[in-house]
């Protein structure tokens, strides 16, 4: 099968919508931050997914679905047996190609609308699944472009994944602890520049992981459009702090595992293919009092 690009246009996709070897999955979650400084929630994305969705596409709720019941913290791995036969039962596997979208990270502001795909289709890089793309733009540009939406729910028979988990894709708590002390490796925090610095209240600890540099999420596509920016815009940040030198590794970080799949995303679509995730991310790294952190720049 002819290899898909990481990242897909809304043109590109509406030309395949009837290919039987296409799947594609609504990702769609809600993150809800109280304005009064409570506690953040996160809302599934079924009912948006019911409201209207691209012709084909199935809901996955990440949280609930895709991340470990096990664990004391949310969106973190689960085993691969747990994730593979849920997305087998999709039908998503050997013989298909897949399109991953969603339709915003936050209930007031989307900010980006790849924020939970990036995360999806980081989680299948790692089990090992292949030809996976992200809709650039998300659902918000396919509405604003009027591609045509439908309520009728995806189906896809059920297949089998013959891949192997990719480790190297994987930062644990012990990575980056090395990682601080080895000029060979780029620690890259992906949140805003005041989370980074430790100027708001959004963690029990605040500040960043020593030795990391700050390159917000955010800040790689329209805000109005949602189109990721052309290639020589994002370079820009990732060249300043040499995350694109070929000989370094880079482990992505933010506060849930989420927004440094975006991240990461975006280092592999420039070129960088030796990028991991730290999937614990600040809630793994803050509950840990051995565990430093610095304040400002």
């Amino acid at each position: 099968m002819e290899k898909i690009p990481l990242v897909v246009s809304t043109e590109w996709l509406e030309q395949r919508l009837d290919d039987p070897k296409l799947r594609i999955i609504d990702a769609t979650a809600f993150m809800d931050i109280p304005r009064d400084g409570g506690q953040t929630s996160i809302l599934s994305g079924k009912p948006s997914y019911e409201q209207g969705h691209i012709s084909g596409a199935v809901h996955i709720d990440l949280l609930n679905e895709l991340s470990d019941p096990e664990s004391s913290l949310p969106f973190t791995v689960p085993p691969r047996d747990y994730f593979c036969k849920k997305m087998t039962e999709l039908g998503i596997g050997d013989g298909t190609y897949t399109v991953i979208y969603d339709q915003g990270a936050l209930v007031e502001n989307p900010v980006v609308a790849a924020y939970w795909a990036s995360r999806l289709a980081w989680q299948m890089h790692y089990e090992g699944y292949e030809n996976i793309a992200i809709l650039d733009g998300g659902l918000p540009k396919w509405k604003q472009e009027g591609r045509p939406l439908t309520t009728v729910p995806g189906n896809y028979p059920s297949t089998v994944c013959t891949g192997q988990r990719r480790t190297e894709l994987l930062a644990s708590k012990e990575d980056v602890k090395r990682a601080m002390n080895d000029d060979n490796v780029i620690l890259i925090n992906s949140l805003s520049p005041e989370d980074f610095k430790g100027t708001t209240d959004a963690y029990p600890r605040k500040g960043h992981i020593p030795s990391s540099v700050n390159v917000f999420f955010g800040d790689h596509a329209d805000q109005q459009t949602q189109k990721m920016h052309a290639d020589a815009a994002l370079r820009q940040p990732f060249e300043k702090i040499g995350a694109l030198d070929l000989d370094k590794k880079v482990i992505t970080y933010c506060g849930g595992g989420l927004a440094a799949t975006w991240t990461a995303l975006i280092l592999n679509t420039l070129g960088q293919t030796n990028v991991a995730v730290y999937d614990g991310s600040l809630n793994e790294w803050i509950s840990d009092p051995t565990c430093p952190l610095v304040m400002g720049n």
